[in-house]
């Protein structure tokens, strides 16, 4: 343990010397060191017995223990004799005296090295006193010498100023105020007051000379200087500081532009708005005079150019915000686009002739103490809007003739383009999009770039919200209206077929509605390129896209109106047909090759109609689901089946699925496996009710190895679709309750839990005939994953709300899905294959 003092720790070389006096030494090389920190028994053992053969040693290994540890004991002992006899008083008294007398020595030490710093001072005294002097002598000289090249200069330069000898005063005054100012720390003494007075004196002297050189070359009297006396003045007025600089400037554009204000005042037919071009010719004169007489006179960094279309700018846009303020409401568009596109010219043309952007002309003669000079331009910026109404009146008129009108007839306008559009169709080819579609986009695009011409601000975002609101007026009074059914003779079951025209419209509008949403998305972009940093974050047509959407929603729901139309009859049949009293299966049903006569003229005609084949596979995904649904619907009402009328349909189903898989293209894609695996569970259905009752526990496990679960209500289901007598049903639902019970891997549900029963009637299913009475759910038709996950739509807007919003006649029954499978691909989300390809 080191000793310690009272006021700090001693000093490394006195802990050195006790060290040595005790006789202590540090055993690095005790090997028990490498034992204290990182200790590992197993290791030891390791090194004592390495196999086991070295077991047969353990008696002579435990000897030489005991002996390491009697020698251990033995040097512990020792040591504590050793510490007992190292802790005696009088051999701690001996130290303790022995470091009073080290820190007294220590203390002579630092008062002798005091008396030497002391001595040594007194002897440098002297010398620092010669070096202060020295320093001083070196640095009056340095300024006497410069005052005496002051004077000198000071005198030649007073010589140059009364002969007005700019070129040589330009050298003279720099070196001058380079040395005054190095003794404007010394204006308290008078010979430097006095000089430095005369240097004022002379600069006021040579501003008042240069005033009357400038002056009489503005009068353009016989005394007036030449350009390169003028040119060397300024470079003096540079030297005399930049507020003669601007005064000279100032002056001199206010001389060029005296007359502009008692020419074109604003109470005189010359100041008048129709009259601004003159305006713009009177001052290229002026320009063209300045580069021709007075340019030379300025130096060009001064530029006197800049500055003079800088004030005229001013005092224009000031007349123009006059001028424009007293129009008012009375003002003409023509007039004011006419004289904002000559604003705009003469802007133009004046960043050309001086190299430079018309902004950075501006801010550069623009002090920054005072108002900003803004271009003539933005008076007319608050003013514009009458070009926007003029914008906004002209799209109303082209629009007008497309509009639906509001009265009896609401498919008017569709209905004149189809007729129009059209013609002879064995003559002209099919139009895919509707016309005033395209017309509208092109007179957006004009509007634009005249826009653009004139203003990047506010202007520009109110036409964008222009153009918006038309988009929404075109998306619901021209495509929405156009997918109203207009109102006819309700028609009877027998005569419901789908209507040709109602395809091509609804196939017309899928392509006009997606050529509308890409082209509103580029207009965004477009308007987001061209406007200034401050809008570009409010610009966004997403709602507008989303509108578009629908009604590409609403479009694709009229085509499965129309295709459960044309299958309505064959599913009339079906549903009347007695399957409990079939004796034989013999082939097709006759209602079969109608429905898929059916199905394959609606398809087959939309088509080649549809551009864009993703919606077209949209629309197939949903028309297989709509088949499907049908089709269960109708096998579930026409119960009891017996085993040969489901064996019937079961053939039925296999022509209603080739039918609907001839459109799938490749066999892997999602379509395909869709129709394939809601056709396999109906087959499992009806391959259930093929077998026998008889015997019971055969038909128990047919129902469970094809259906796959032990539901008691599903079971039931079986029973009732077979026909089976209640007396019967009682044993069979012991009977399957006993099987069941005993097999846990069965799943407590299926698909046939979501099996109705009691599905709507064809009369109630007719509902789908009209798209305000549709079930298909138009905002979530286009809702899904993958490519066409962003064309989501909102509810529709009025006059076209959502469909599952309509309100239901009191007494219809609430209709339900058959399967839960169904019912998620009737909700008519997307799939995979109809998202585009990538």
């Amino acid at each position: 343990m080191y000793a310690t003092r009272t006021d700090g720790p001693l000093p490394h070389e006195l802990i050195l010397s006790l060290q040595r006096v005790l006789n202590i030494q540090e055993a690095e090389d005790d090997p028990l060191n490498a034992l204290a920190d990182d200790f590992n028994p197993v290791q030891v053992l390791n090194s004592y017995f390495p196999d086991e053969a070295s077991l047969a040693k353990i008696e002579s290994v435990q000897a030489k223990l005991a002996q390491d540890e009697e020698q251990l004991q033995r040097e512990i002992d020792a040591l504590h004799e050793q510490l007992r006899r190292d802790q005696n008083p009088r051999r701690m008294q001996l130290i303790q005296e022995m470091i009073s007398d080290l820190l007294g020595q220590m203390s002579r030490i630092r008062e002798k090295a005091a008396e030497s710093e002391a001595v040594v001072r007194d002897i440098t005294k002297d010398i620092q006193v010669l070096d202060l002097a020295k320093k001083n002598l070196i640095l009056s000289m340095t300024t006497l010498k410069r005052l005496q090249m002051l004077v000198n200069a000071l005198n030649q330069l007073e010589e140059q100023v009364a002969e007005k000898r700019y070129d040589e005063i330009v050298n003279s005054l720099g070196a001058v105020k380079e040395i005054s100012a190095t003794f404007k720390s010394y204006t308290s003494i008078q010979r430097i007051s006095q000089i430095w007075r005369r240097i004022q004196e002379i600069q006021g002297d040579l501003r008042t000379k240069i005033d009357k050189d400038f002056e009489a070359f503005h009068m353009h009297t016989s005394a007036s200087p030449s350009h390169q006396t003028l040119y060397a003045a300024c470079l003096c007025a540079d030297l005399l500081g930049p507020d003669v600089r601007a005064q000279l400037v100032d002056r001199y554009v206010a001389l060029q532009l005296r007359e502009y204000r008692r020419i074109f005042k604003a109470t005189d037919e010359a100041g008048g708005l129709d009259n601004v071009e003159r305006r713009f010719r009177w001052f290229g004169r002026v320009l063209q005079g300045h580069d021709a007489e007075a340019a030379g006179a300025w130096p060009e960094e001064w530029r006197v150019g800049w500055a003079l279309v800088a004030k005229f700018v001013d005092f224009t846009r000031e007349d123009m915000v006059g001028l424009l303020s007293k129009a008012g409401s009375a003002l003409d568009v023509k007039l004011l686009l006419d004289t904002l596109q000559q604003t705009l010219d003469f802007e133009a043309s004046m960043a050309r002739k001086l190299g430079a952007p018309l902004k950075e002309i501006l801010e550069a003669s623009s002090p920054s103490s005072s108002r900003p000079i803004r271009p003539i331009s933005s008076a007319f910026e608050p003013h514009l809007g009458v070009f926007v109404d003029a914008q906004d009146k002209a799209i109303a008129n082209m629009l007008a003739p497309h509009l639906a009108s509001k009265s009896a007839k609401p498919r008017l306008s569709i209905d004149t383009a189809s007729a129009s559009e059209h013609g002879d169709e064995a003559e002209a080819p099919p139009v895919v999009v509707l016309p005033s579609s395209t017309e509208l986009f092109y007179v957006y695009r004009q509007s634009l770039e005249a826009c653009a011409k004139l203003s990047t601000g506010k202007t520009l975002y109110d036409l964008g919200e222009v153009l918006k609101k038309w988009l929404r007026t075109y998306a619901e009074d021209v495509l929405i209206a156009g997918l109203k059914k207009p109102p006819t003779q309700p028609r009877k079951s027998t005569e419901t077929r789908y209507d040709a025209n109602e395809l091509k419209n609804a196939c017309m509008l899928i392509n006009t509605a997606d050529y509308c949403q890409r082209t509103a998305a580029e207009l965004g972009e477009t308007i987001r390129e061209k406007i200034n940093d401050d809008f570009k974050e409010k610009i966004t047509f997403q709602a507008e896209q989303d509108i578009f959407v629908s009604v590409v929603s609403a479009a694709i729901a009229v085509l499965l109106r129309e295709l459960e139309a044309a299958c309505e009859p064959s599913f009339l049949t079906m549903t009347r047909t007695s399957w409990a009293n079939l004796n034989q299966v013999s082939g097709q049903s006759p209602y079969v090759p109608d429905l898929v006569n059916a199905i394959e003229q609606v398809v087959d005609m939309v088509k080649p109609m549809v551009e864009q084949k993703k919606y077209f596979r949209n629309f197939l995904d949903k028309a297989s689901s709509l088949i499907l649904t049908r089709f269960t619907n109708a096998l579930v009402k026409s119960r009891p089946l017996k085993e040969i009328g489901a064996e019937q349909l079961l053939i039925d189903l296999q022509a209603v699925k080739a039918s609907l898989l001839k459109y799938a293209g490749d066999s892997s894609s999602s379509y395909a496996r869709s129709v394939t695996k809601s056709t396999t569970r109906l087959e499992a259905l009806l391959k259930v009710i093929v077998t026998p009752i008889d015997p019971a526990d055969g038909f128990i496990l047919n129902y469970i190895l094809q259906i796959g679960d032990d539901s008691f209500s599903n079971f039931q289901k079986i029973l009732d679709l077979k026909g089976t007598p209640k007396t019967e049903q009682n044993s069979l639902l012991d009977t399957f309750v006993t099987t069941t019970s005993t097999k846990r891997d069965l799943e407590s549900t299926s698909f046939l839990s979501s099996l109705d029963m009691d599905p709507p009637a064809a009369s109630q299913t007719a509902s789908l005939m009209s798209p305000s009475g549709s079930r298909i759910n138009l905002p979530s038709l286009l809702v899904g994953k993958d490519g066409l996950s962003g064309l989501g739509s909102p509810p529709l807007p009025s006059p076209v709300p959502s469909i599952e919003s309509q309100p239901k006649p009191e007494g219809t029954p609430q209709k339900r899905d058959v399967f839960m499978d169904v019912r998620r691909l009737v909700s008519f989300g997307l799939r995979r294959d109809t998202a585009p390809p990538s």
